[in-house]
């Protein structure tokens, strides 16, 4: 895959024997690891970009200590499966957004164990041909007075499919928990089918959670509009395309990382 920008991050070597301490704003990179291990000390934070660029299997453990922060995302561009495990402390941010370009299964699992934590989970799938895509996004709200919030888009066009799976639990001692959960959906082709399945599990009555879930396709009377000001029908499609997906990925949390999803996300909307 070509990227400038993925080209120009550093590399990040962690030493998995110790919790990572301070405050980078540094984005790094790391490529298509079998294993990863990341412990944010208190009051740390991070930004990284995981890289599945091969067909494997991978699994990702992370722990958050008070007050640490991270914004991670994981870029698909092969058909790889990784699952994502996040334990969060009191007063931990985790900003993650998976991007899957070349098919793939991702599983995400976020543990709000301390209160006043913040969780913020965003999935797209671009899928054409063949492909399939398969993003599973559970978030655990395991004590009080937490948020989270998951939104996940797909777009597949050709014979692609896709599938959302969404949990919000809710323990019965998370009063004042706050949840959102949304899946939206564009069928791009008579045999493209994505299947979407987002659920509450709710125990606690001192709550405020939703969600919801559509599937649909191209808004032809927007393609007439903008046809009637002057672009072709592949401009007005692309137009009505990057503005459902772009607006996505360009809330990752970090200018440099959204920059470089953009370009691997707009090489894969010229191929739908």
């Amino acid at each position: 895959m070509q990227n400038a920008i993925l080209e120009q991050l550093p590399t990040l070597h962690i030493a998995l024997d110790r919790p990572i301490e301070g405050r980078s704003e540094q984005l790094y990179r790391v490529d298509d690891p079998s294993c990863l291990e990341l412990k944010l000390a208190a009051d740390a934070r991070l930004k990284l970009l995981v890289v599945r660029s091969q067909a494997a299997t991978s699994r990702v453990q992370i722990e958050l200590g008070e007050r640490a922060e991270l914004v991670l995302a994981e870029l698909f561009v092969a058909d790889a499966e990784t699952t994502v495990e996040v334990q969060q402390g009191a007063e931990s941010r985790l900003q993650l957004t998976s991007l899957q370009l070349g098919g793939g299964v991702g599983r995400y699992v976020v543990n709000l164990m301390g209160a006043y934590a913040e969780s913020r989970v965003n999935g797209l799938f671009a899928l054409g041909g063949a492909e399939r895509s398969s993003l599973t996004i559970r978030t655990n709200h395991q004590v009080a007075d937490c948020r989270s919030y998951s939104e996940v888009r797909g777009l597949a066009g050709g014979e692609a499919v896709g599938r959302f799976d969404g949990m919000v639990y809710v323990a019965p001692d998370a009063q004042r928990t706050d949840a959102f959960q949304q899946n939206r959906n564009m069928l791009l082709s008579e045999k493209a089918r994505i299947d979407t399945k987002p659920q509450l599990e709710i125990y606690a009555d001192d709550v405020k959670c939703s969600h919801g879930a559509t599937v649909g396709q191209m808004d032809q009377e927007a393609i007439y509009y903008l046809r009637q000001r002057g672009l072709d029908e592949q401009q007005a499609r692309r137009l009505q395309l990057t503005g459902f997906a772009d607006d996505l990925v360009m809330r990752c949390g970090c200018e440099e990382m959204c920059a470089a999803l953009l370009e691997a996300l707009n090489a894969k909307l010229n191929r739908i």
